[in-house]
């Protein structure tokens, strides 16, 4: 079988995304052929900041640009950086000359300070290719898609609009075609008809629609949040629909944060990412774990083959 390529954003190189990728090539080289978007000033620089040597198999692409790696500080150029490797990989998919790209962390606050106007991989993968991603994550355990993702609490619920929202879910079901999906509710006791808030209406006009749409029951909910995740509840669902970020990433980072990924749905290439920031408060200092990337890795392939 012949593996795949696997363009690699190597992320925010103050941060522990260089560690990551060094420490796990032997591993993920028995996977895929990773590309790594890095030059060879920069990867040097990292290298002999971790005191380690860069496999001679590790093939890299060259990314213009050189600074001074600062160890867990935001920094603008290194933001930059971030940048032009994630552009760097996804021009690889374009060209067809990778098959999936796999993203390191970076920092928001540094690509804000860099000037750029996007707030993280999938905002920029929405605009570059003008479509409407989805970010999921999880693991195989337990995935939850998000309607809303980098955006204030306080306008989370003026963003739920019944096309917008119904749209959302046939895009899911796109990828997801056949599993059961639960719909969290936005409120306490998922609006308890109305007494809570009536956002919870508009979730169950756009399930009903999308459900008609797919010919199938589907989209189960609004589900009271609170209780979504109980295990007698998880038994019975493996992909959830949150309607905003901590709503379903607090509870699938307290079971599932060593392992979980992040997922770009809805896009023509494969992106699959680590489900964890720069960790600056470990950065250099070999306590980086592996089994979010390494499963990174395993998610786009098994995309890749989709």
């Amino acid at each position: 079988m012949i593996k795949p390529t696997i363009a690699i954003s190597v992320g925010d190189l103050n941060g522990v995304g260089i560690e990551i990728a060094l420490k796990s090539h032997e591993e993920v080289s028995k996977l895929c052929h990773p590309l790594y978007c890095i030059n060879d000033f920069m990867l040097t620089q990292a290298a002999k900041l971790l005191d380690v040597k860069v496999p001679n198999d590790f093939h890299i692409w060259h990314v213009e640009g050189e600074f001074e790696i600062k160890i867990g500080k935001v920094d603008s150029a290194c933001g930059m950086y971030s940048y032009n490797s994630f552009m760097s990989a996804v021009k690889l998919c374009e060209e067809k000359k990778a098959d999936a790209v796999v993203t390191l962390p970076i920092h928001k606050e540094a690509w804000m300070l860099a000037g750029l106007e996007f707030k993280g991989h999938t905002d920029l993968l929405r605009k570059h290719f003008n479509k409407d991603a989805i970010m999921m994550l999880g693991c195989e355990e337990m995935f939850v898609a998000l309607f809303t993702e980098h955006v204030p609490l306080k306008d989370v619920a003026a963003s739920i609009k019944y096309k917008k929202l119904k749209q959302f879910f046939l895009d899911l079901h796109a990828t997801i075609s056949k599993d059961k999906i639960a719909v969290l509710g936005l409120n306490p006791h998922a609006g308890d008809n109305g007494v809570l808030g009536d956002e919870e209406i508009i979730i169950t006009k756009a399930i009903k629609s999308a459900n008609k749409k797919v010919g199938f029951e589907q989209f189960v909910g609004p589900i009271v949040p609170d209780v979504a995740f109980a295990p007698h509840f998880r038994k019975n669902f493996n992909y959830y629909v949150a309607m905003y970020h901590d709503q379903g990433l607090a509870p699938l980072k307290a079971l599932h944060f060593d392992e979980s990924v992040n997922i770009s749905l809805n896009l023509p290439i494969v992106r699959t990412s680590v489900d964890h920031g720069t960790a600056y408060d470990i950065a250099y200092k070999s306590e980086a774990k592996t089994l979010s990337y390494i499963n990174a890795i395993k998610s786009a392939i098994g995309l890749i083959n989709l």
